[in-house]
């Protein structure tokens, strides 16, 4: 059985289990089983993915919530393949498809209007997040190793390597594979470090003397705060005892006790009436 899965803690999770673990589809396949994301133009494209990916004969097989669109999905499947019994339980949907042409559904990475390459489904697809232009306005020019944690398609990397020539190394941090797939793209200068790796986790190669961070903080439709507080912590570990953390969050998150506790002096330095941005100076380790 292989899985495909391209968010690198659910890749380390999976692979942790045994199981034979890819970031696309490797082969041929009598059966494949397609669980559906939240995002529309994302579901048609695992369909159109897996569908080739078919041995002759073989069985594609969706699951997937009301929430999550597998109704509109199950009319649009029935106008060109075979569709076989239609399961539902509580709020979900499970069907088989045999044939069909999906070529048309395929979702390639594309230019946003201020040129950068974004991959369909990830943070920030159709433009630039709001939060990351004020954090970006608010760097000064910076010295030395920097990190950018959760760096997604590469914005923040590529708006402070081109203000900052002080800065010896930059490390993109990104659990999406597709984002930083793009970001490769977007960020050519040659001080860039691509990491596929959960930010909260990753280690660097050296203690760096600052982290830049537009931390997420959903786990499907839930907020969750404590995801930036994992980032907080990780920037506690990785930066040096001069280093500072420049960090943005939507106004309502509630990061200011963890970034106390983690820090020796905190400012607020810009934002709106939805976004705060900090600069957190002194990690405190060992808290």
């Amino acid at each position: 059985m292989q899985v495909v899965q391209g968010f690198h803690p659910d890749f380390d999770v999976l692979s942790r289990r045994g199981l034979d673990v890819r970031v696309a589809p490797e082969g041929r396949f009598p059966l494949i089983v397609v669980a559906l994301p939240r995002a529309k133009a994302l579901a048609r494209d695992r369909v159109a993915r897996a569908a080739p990916a078919l041995a002759p004969g073989g069985v594609l097989v969706i699951d997937g919530q009301k929430t999550e669109g597998i109704d509109s999905l199950l009319r649009d499947i029935r106008k060109r393949a075979e569709v076989g019994e239609v399961l539902s339980k509580a709020h979900g949907k499970i069907f088989t498809v045999t044939g069909g042409e999906f070529s048309d559904w395929v979702e390639e990475p594309a230019r946003i209007s201020e040129g950068f390459l974004t991959a369909p489904g990830s943070f920030s697809a159709d433009a630039v997040d709001r939060g990351s232009a004020l954090l970006a306005e608010a760097l000064p020019p910076l010295k030395g190793a920097v990190a950018d944690l959760g760096a997604g398609w590469g914005y923040l990397s590529h708006h402070l390597l081109q203000t900052s020539q002080a800065v010896t190394e930059c490390h993109l941090v990104e659990a999406d594979h597709a984002a930083l797939d793009c970001a490769r793209t977007n960020v050519t200068d040659p001080r860039a470090r691509f990491h596929w790796a959960d930010a909260t986790a990753w280690d660097g190669p050296e203690p760096l003397d600052h982290v830049v961070t537009n931390p997420p903080f959903h786990i499907g439709r839930a907020a969750d705060p404590s995801l930036g507080r994992a980032f907080i912590a990780a920037a506690v570990r990785l930066l040096k005892p001069s280093g500072r953390l420049w960090l943005v969050a939507n106004r309502h998150l509630p990061y200011e006790a963890a970034l106390s506790e983690g820090f020796a002096r905190i400012e607020e330095v810009a934002g709106d009436n939805a976004f705060k941005v900090y600069a957190c100076d002194r990690p405190r380790r060992g808290r």
